[in-house]
């Protein structure tokens, strides 16, 4: 039987709330600018025994500057120093935020962090020489660490993710994870942030479990919270024979 593991994009509801609730979140404020390591160990203290965190990876890894998200970030970038950040561009800049992210993690006991690169990221010869130097390059110290390409064909996601050491991080309704030791999903609503999703999808979903896995299911959608306990309720009926 496959362990899955039901959580959020980030807190939808306030965290004691959420906590009750479902038993992981992915840390999505690291992504945008990572809160002070104060406020994150007050928030696994204040977490259940159990209780999972994951974490986005900091934008200035993945995102360049020119990306909207950046509108979020607490920092100013320095003038005529954009080229220094995203892309995994080989920069002090970048492995400096690895180090901020991966200090992040650890605060909270995360063992997943998730690096999600911008469709902006293509498949060129810098972009798989920029990703490859840089997951070569870091101290993982044990963590587990995904990808959620966009745009880029499943020859080179494998081939990558395998080299790597990289879990093939995807949303099922649009792609079939590649590569990794546990299966990591994230589900960004069909077509748009605003779907909700039906009984028949989440019915779908857990038809696509795979057998013996560590499965997390992270829901990034409007409803995200509602959805993620009705398909907590769904699977916990089969690990119960339907009852």
């Amino acid at each position: 039987m496959s362990e899955v593991k039901v959580g959020c994009c980030g807190f939808p509801v306030g965290r004691k709330n959420y906590y009750r609730h479902l038993p992981c979140v992915e840390v999505q404020q690291i992504f945008y600018h990572p809160p002070a390591l104060e406020t994150l160990a007050r928030w696994r203290q204040e977490a259940p025994e159990g209780f999972e965190f994951t974490v986005k990876a900091w934008q200035l890894i993945t995102h360049p500057p020119q990306s909207p998200t950046y509108r979020r970030l607490r920092m100013t970038i320095p003038d005529g120093k954009s080229d220094r950040y995203g892309n995994f561009r080989p920069t002090a800049d970048v492995f400096s935020a690895w180090q901020t992210t991966r200090r992040a993690a650890k605060t909270l006991g995360a063992r997943i962090i998730i690096f999600q690169t911008p469709r902006s990221f293509r498949c060129t010869p810098e972009n798989k020489t920029n990703i490859t130097e840089f997951f070569q390059k870091i101290d993982r110290n044990n963590l587990i660490l995904g990808w959620e390409p966009r745009g880029w064909g499943g020859k080179e996601v494998e081939g990558l993710c395998s080299k790597l050491g990289l879990l093939h991080v995807v949303d099922p309704f649009q792609d079939k994870s590649l590569w990794g030791e546990v299966t990591y999903w994230r589900l960004h609503g069909k077509g748009e942030y605003r779907y909700r999703y039906s009984d028949e999808d989440l019915a779908q979903l857990q038809r696509w479990i795979p057998e013996e896995r560590i499965i997390y299911v992270m829901f990034n959608n409007i409803s995200m919270f509602q959805d993620g306990l009705r398909f907590k309720a769904i699977w916990e009926r089969e690990e119960n024979g339907g009852f």
